[in-house]
């Protein structure tokens, strides 16, 4: 081997290192700065909810997530059948509901029809709801799109209401005289 060789082949040896070096700091750095996007897996998958609202007789059965995104359509849809059937007022329910209620199906081992009992309410129809009875809260959350009055046929409502209050991620009541279970995304709590 020359000298000439030989150099070449540490210069070489050098870039590639650098070059190794330079892109092993970019990912450190970047990792640092996001922790989350770094640890982020590619989530694959689809999620379903089947849903019969018991006052208007609609039912629906749509696939509102798939591979990490969620589907518009679908959403919108969703919006439309869990609308106040009293006014017919539509109104974007909350995300993070969905993904509640398709996990509470799952950890049911229920992936049936889900009756709406109540979705979103108007303010209107929750302050005349509120004028009738003491169930109905008057900031209530169904009027922000984050609260559902359900109930899962084939699930009893006891055990609806206890795997709702251990999943700890919003507000669950159980109304056991008028058969539904309340949940939303709101602070954590029980009645």
């Amino acid at each position: 081997m020359s000298r000439m060789d030989f150099l070449h082949m540490i210069k070489s040896f050098d870039s590639t290192r650098r070059r190794f070096l330079q892109m092993s700091l970019t990912t450190l750095a970047l990792s640092m700065a996001s922790p989350a996007l770094a640890a982020m897996p590619r989530i694959k998958g689809k999620r379903t909810l089947a849903l019969h609202n018991v006052h208007t007789g609609e039912r629906l059965h749509v696939k509102y997530w798939e591979n990490g995104k969620y589907n518009r359509a679908a959403w919108e849809k969703i919006n439309h059948i869990m609308r106040d059937h009293y006014s017919g007022d539509v109104h974007v329910i909350d995300l993070h509901l969905l993904d509640l209620l398709h996990d509470l199906q799952h950890n049911l081992h229920n992936d049936g029809m889900i009756e709406i009992v109540s979705g979103y309410r108007s303010p209107a129809t929750n302050l005349m709801l509120a004028s009738l009875t003491d169930g109905v809260a008057k900031h209530s959350y169904h009027t922000k799109g984050m609260a559902i009055d359900l109930r899962l046929p084939d699930t009893p409502l006891p055990r609806i209401h206890n795997v709702a209050l251990a999943m700890r991620r919003g507000g669950v009541g159980y109304y056991p005289d008028a058969q539904f279970v309340h949940i939303d995304v709101g602070p954590v709590r029980r009645w």
